[in-house]
């Protein structure tokens, strides 16, 4: 539930664009540490440089199929986002989206849909299913599957009846709102490097502590407030990470293809 208002006009469209939308741009919903590098949107933050890009595909030229996006060379990605080619998150995007287009081509019939129908009404059978793929790969939180049975919900694609149990999406964004607001205490040690714009090596016993911490902070809150859910949670402090105040503080930032 993380769909920024600017990429909604891709939520209007049939239920077969609509899962295609959600499922190409969760699968390539990753890069922040290298989002210091890409080439930015005026006033836009990489998530959205990347969001607004593909919308601007789908507008101008209808989804990519499966086929085509399982032979979809960095080029043709960079050429949609406005990136420079050689640009390295623009393989490991290419990679991602090949993963995607070989699995909806061979395990669903080039349905985008099918993917959404074969979990059955449940967002657990879904995360199931796509964090076995390589590009919803997670092994620590399994953050981009969870954030695509969520957005598929969001965008009227599925109907689960079972959200609640979807855990807040670990990333960089959160931990950090919820240090600068006093909820997690960071060691001293590890602010410094992260203000210095070190990077923190994926799945390293701080970077897995600052997600598990942000994760358990959001199950405390939903369990004091009855009704409240993780998934509400996580996009009541990512939309706020978005402000000014949080932004001109750096964040801590890993290298990697989970978040």
């Amino acid at each position: 539930m993380r769909v920024g208002v600017e990429a909604r006009d891709r939520l209007d469209g049939s239920v077969e664009e609509r899962a295609a939308f959600m499922l190409t741009l969760d699968s390539i919903n990753f890069g922040s540490g290298w989002f210091p590098t890409l080439r930015k949107r005026e006033g836009r933050s990489g998530y959205f440089t990347v969001a607004l890009g593909l919308r601007d595909r789908f507008c101008a030229l209808g989804p990519w199929s499966a086929e085509e996006l399982a032979a979809i060379e960095p080029k043709e990605v960079a050429a949609t986002l406005g990136q420079d080619a050689a640009h390295e998150l623009m393989a490991l995007f290419a990679r991602s989206l090949r993963d995607l287009g070989a699995h909806v081509a061979s395990s669903y019939g080039g349905r985008f849909a099918g993917v959404v129908e074969a979990a059955g009404g449940s967002a657990v059978a879904l995360v199931d299913e796509l964090s076995g793929w390589e590009c919803f790969a997670d092994v620590s939180f399994w953050k981009r599957a969870q954030i695509s049975a969520s957005d598929l919900a969001f965008a009227g694609v599925a109907d689960f009846g079972d959200l609640e149990r979807l855990t807040l999406f670990a990333d960089n964004l959160i931990p950090h709102v919820l240090r600068l607001d006093g909820v997690l205490l960071f060691d001293p040690e590890l602010v410094a490097r992260i203000e210095r714009g070190e990077l923190l090596e994926h799945d390293s016993p701080e970077e897995v502590e600052m997600r598990a911490g942000a994760v358990h902070a959001a199950e405390l809150m939903c369990a004091e407030r009855p009704g409240l859910t993780p998934r509400h949670v996580d996009h009541i402090l990512w939309t706020k990470g978005g402000g000014r105040g949080y932004k001109a503080v750096p964040r801590p930032r890993a290298r990697t293809t989970a978040y």
